[in-house]
């Protein structure tokens, strides 16, 4: 048989399985693969409040650990701390408070010289960013733990001057925790309030709509 013979019989032969392997088309693995779950940030309904949240906290933490490797002075650290949690303290209190979770408190001297809680809460309709309202309250217990603990490390070293800016710390997260603890409290005593009065008043109207109609079907005429 000649060679052209031969390549005629070849062409005209039925493609081979190994060929139908070369047209394969891989999968495309990275349609499959979920989608990175956004930052925290980027989940915040306000992540500038959110960073400032934690900003002076951290601050305050990092000074009282690691002053010790930039300076030897007390007296600088003590001040650098102090402004710190001031800080944290006034921004925790008036701004962060109430963006992130809608609550905000304050204590006002009467002229008998008692102190008064003052409450401030947001809309019951208004629910807050879960994003937010987990990172506040997380912050909110756990700081003044921390703290805590550096308290009893200081004792145990005998480092008492160190206590100065603990017990300022302890004082001032700790401040913060229970005012907002009773100012949440106060909001869900409202809302329960709010919700019971207009149940209570809607039942009101059921309930004399009902009276009048079984009245009306008992009645003569």
């Amino acid at each position: 048989m000649s060679n052209i013979d031969r390549q005629t019989l070849l062409s005209d032969a039925a493609p081979m399985a190994g060929s139908q392997f070369q047209s394969f088309q891989p999968m495309d693995m990275e349609s499959q693969q979920p989608e990175p779950q956004p930052s925290i940030l980027k989940q915040s309904s306000h992540p500038i409040a959110l960073v400032f949240h934690f900003v002076f906290r951290i601050g305050a933490l990092v000074v009282y650990l690691l002053a010790n490797f930039f300076t030897s002075s007390f007296v600088f650290t003590f001040v650098i701390a102090m402004l710190l949690l001031a800080c944290d303290f006034w921004t925790v209190k008036n701004v962060t408070g109430r963006l992130l979770v809608g609550l905000r408190w304050w204590n006002e001297v009467q002229e008998d010289g008692t102190n008064v809680w003052v409450f401030e809460s947001r809309d019951q309709t208004r629910v807050p960013n879960a994003v937010d309202s987990r990172m506040f309250w997380y912050s909110l217990y756990a700081t003044p733990v921390v703290w805590f603990f550096l308290a009893l490390i200081a004792i145990i070293r005998f480092n008492f001057q160190w206590l100065l800016i603990v017990g300022v710390a302890v004082v001032l997260n700790g401040a913060n925790l229970v005012g907002y603890m009773k100012c949440d409290k106060d909001a869900k005593q409202k809302w329960s309030g709010l919700a019971s009065g207009a149940f209570g008043g809607n039942s009101g109207i059921l309930g004399m709509l009902g009276g009048n109609l079984i009245g009306r079907m008992f009645s003569r005429g």
